[in-house]
Order: structure tokens, then C-alpha cells, then sequence
């Protein structure tokens, strides 16, 4: 490490938390597992003030991953509303079958059953693992990798994926035991979020500044692979998203007379029709119409 040892970085990181930690719904003392794993899946891309509501209605109407199973995957998809990446609610839906049919209706606890449901890849499986069950597992997510990299290895940005040496790095700087690296998972998550963020970090707030490779090398700037834009006037995705809100608000099949009124671009509205059909975000029914799921 080009700065502190490990056991230096904890105790300001941990303090800092115990001061500055959002209190969000997900973490109360009264959150379970399954408001856990769906606040998971809904903040993949997606800011904490858009997922907080759609959290909040979830959980009302479907307490449970059982209450979610027995509903239609149309249903899962319509109250995802606008949070974007709707093929997310599908997964979730997945998921929810899955932990009924296999795990009698409770999230499971360890990594390996969390990895093998549906939709749930490395992230999820540790984050759920670590902010429901308490275990210790490195989560990397965008904010943790960024604190880390910044921190330990002097540089603006992680790249692309993360890599072996960076799994390596972060499994070794978790506390020894499960509560506390548990802790120190969402810690960094929070450092990230509220502190060392991507385009204007306060570093006259962190609590780790004076330990910082990144800081103390005069903050070089990224020099590594081509970072992924995030594009969205015109594209596919835009398009993708307009039709899905026609068909949420709908209470029943959908003329195709009403989606060339908010996409005008056939080719392009044909497209995108096409891939929702085969992401299992539409349907076709009768008349050439289409509804959701």
C-alpha cells in the first residue's frame, strides 16, 4: 500500500460513519433481508432520492418475496415506474420465485445461495450477504471502488471491471471480524456517496485525507481506458423508455397508433418494440397491439 496500513484506515473511516450515515429505510433496525435485496436492485444506476419512494411502495404492497412471486410479471414492471433498467423488475420477480421454491420464502444468507438465483450477480449476492446478514464479503461497488482506488493506489478512477488485484486489495483491508467489516462495507459505500465522489470531491471533509495516495501525489488526473458515457438524447434507451411509460400508464392493450405518437422514428420504435418483446418487457396481443406482461 502507497498509504496506512489497513488498521489505520478503519478507526477515522468507522468514526466518520457513526457521524455522517444517511438514515435510510434499508438500513433501520427493523429492515429485513427483503427490503435489503430490493433496495439492492432498485439503486443499481439509480440515485437514493428517486429509489426511496418506489422502495417505500414496494414494500407496502409487496411485504414479502412470496407476495411478489404470486403477483404477474407485468404488475413487478409497472410499479418499477421511471426508475430505469426495467428488465431489473424482472429479475427481482425472478429472484423472489426462486427464494420461494428453494429457500421456503426467506432470503437466503450465504453468498453461494445468493449467487444462484436469477438476476443476482457478485455485487448483489455481497451486498446482500453483508447488509442483511451482517457476513464478511468485500462489496464493490462504484462508490466503494472509487474511495479505494483514490486512497490506496493514487489514482483518480478505477477502470473499467474490477480486477483480481482490486478484489485482492479491498478483501484484505475488511476488518477480521463479521460485524465491523460489515460496517466498514457500507462506510466506504457512504464515504463514496457523500464525500469522495466521482466529479467534485471534498477532500477538506475526508476523514482519511492526510492518509490519501491520490491527495498526497496532487490529485493526477485518470490516465487509464476510455470511461463509459452516459448517453441518452435520441438513443435506443431513450426510445426503449418513452414506450415503456405509455405502456405502464395503460390499463389494458396498447394501439400501436399511440406509441408513434411519442416515437415517430419507425424503424427505431420497431426496434425497440422488438427488444422489449424479447427482454420480456411487453407483449404482443391481439390486433397487433401491445400490453404489458
Amino acid at each position: 500500500m502507497t498509504a496506512s496500513p489497513a488498521s489505520a484506515l478503519h478507526e477515522p473511516i468507522l468514526r466518520w460513519y457513526d457521524d455522517h450515515a444517511r438514515e435510510l429505510p434499508w438500513r433501520s433496525p427493523a429492515a429485513d433481508a427483503w427490503s435489503v435485496m430490493v433496495s439492492e436492485f432498485m439503486l443499481q444506476q439509480t440515485p437514493v432520492a428517486r429509489v426511496l419512494p418506489v422502495h417505500e411502495q414496494w414494500l407496502e404492497r409487496w411485504p414479502t418475496p412470496a407476495a411478489l412471486a404470486a403477483e404477474r410479471t407485468g404488475e413487478a414492471v409497472r410499479a418499477w415506474g421511471r426508475l430505469g433498467y426495467p428488465r431489473r423488475a424482472l429479475r427481482l420477480h425472478a429472484a423472489a420465485t426462486a427464494i420461494v421454491e428453494h429457500h421456503g420464502g426467506e432470503v437466503p444468507h450465504s453468498y453461494d445461495d445468493l449467487i444462484a438465483l436469477p438476476g443476482v450477480g457478485d455485487y448483489t449476492a455481497s451486498a446482500i450477504a453483508v447488509f442483511a446478514h451482517g457476513r464478511r464479503h468485500a462489496v464493490l461497488d462504484t462508490n466503494v471502488r472509487r474511495v479505494l482506488v483514490r486512497v490506496v493506489t493514487a489514482q483518480e478512477f478505477p477502470g473499467p471491471s474490477v480486477t483480481r488485484a482490486e478484489r485482492s486489495l479491498a478483501e484484505s483491508l475488511l476488518p477480521p471480524d463479521d460485524p465491523t467489516a460489515a460496517t466498514w462495507s457500507v462506510a466506504l459505500m457512504e464515504l463514496g456517496a457523500l464525500v469522495c465522489t466521482a466529479s467534485a470531491p471534498r477532500c477538506g471533509e475526508c476523514p482519511v485525507n492526510d492518509r490519501c495516495g491520490w491527495r498526497a501525489a496532487g490529485h493526477p488526473a485518470y490516465d487509464g481506458p476510455p470511461r463509459r458515457g452516459q448517453a441518452w438524447a435520441g438513443t435506443d434507451r431513450q426510445c426503449r423508455g418513452r414506450l415503456m411509460a405509455v405502456l405502464r400508464d395503460a390499463d389494458g392493450p396498447v394501439h400501436p397508433s399511440r406509441l408513434e405518437r411519442v416515437w415517430p422514428d419507425e424503424d427505431q420504435r420497431r426496434r425497440c418494440l422488438d427488444s422489449l418483446v424479447a427482454d420480456g418487457l411487453t407483449v404482443r396481443t391481439g390486433a397487433g397491439a401491445y400490453a404489458l406482461p
